[in-house]
């Protein structure tokens, strides 16, 4: 991990003129080496047969909007993603660690597994439905995709809480404060309940994060 974080500091400084020195980018690279083997040992704990080595990635496209998120290489191995835009937008370690640890968090309970599973079901189920009905192709097609993003979408704002009560005991566990990363949930506009959303409101996250770091007396 530490050897791919050395190799990026300078593949941004060679390639995209950012000066390594930025503030922004040594925060990143000191939390990382701090947050990826705490959401390592956690994954080991929680599944043993998980794979658990995390490679932490910067997207340095400028046309890229805020965004972190986690995903898998073609390996299995899991990848977080943070965007150069998203970076800059934190205002300390604190935050930072917070949504790097969230992000970790959504591999270890396996929300990427679970969410294709949701997607199949929905999908097939919308789809017989249509076909059933008497449907042409195309409409079972149609309605095979329309099932497939709301399966896929059904449990997903369940799914952010739990990431949440996770990342905040890894956020700690890695030497930093939840009580200080959850306020970037304060710095970003609210989901609030959209149809379809992804996400929950504000205001939800930040009650359940304090009400995790009361229950384990976190700081």
């Amino acid at each position: 991990m530490r050897r791919f974080l050395i190799l990026l500091v300078l593949w941004v400084a060679a390639c995209t003129g950012i000066n390594p020195d930025d503030p922004h980018y040594r925060a990143f690279v000191d939390v990382a080496q701090k947050v990826e083997p705490v959401g390592e040992a956690q994954c080991r704990k929680e599944n043993p047969n998980r794979n658990c080595d995390f490679q932490v990635q910067l997207d340095l496209d400028p046309a890229a909007p805020a965004n972190a998120f986690q995903t898998v290489d073609r390996s299995g191995r899991p990848v977080v993603i943070f965007t150069g835009t998203m970076l800059k937008s934190f205002r300390n370690a604190d935050e930072m660690a917070f949504v790097m640890s969230h992000e970790m968090a959504h591999h270890i309970l396996g929300h990427l597994d679970q969410q294709r599973i949701n997607a199949v079901k929905g999908a097939v189920f919308l789809g017989e439905l249509v076909s059933l009905e008497g449907g042409t192709p195309e409409q079972v097609a149609n309605a095979q995709y329309v099932g497939a993003v709301v399966g896929a979408r059904s449990y997903s704002k369940a799914f952010e809480l739990e990431a949440d009560t996770l990342g905040t005991i890894i956020t700690h566990q890695a030497g930093y404060r939840p009580s200080i990363g959850v306020k970037y949930f304060d710095a970003i506009p609210d989901p609030g309940d959209a149809f379809l959303g992804t996400h929950p409101a504000n205001p939800d996250r930040i009650r359940l994060v304090n009400q995790t770091i009361r229950k384990y007396r976190l700081n």
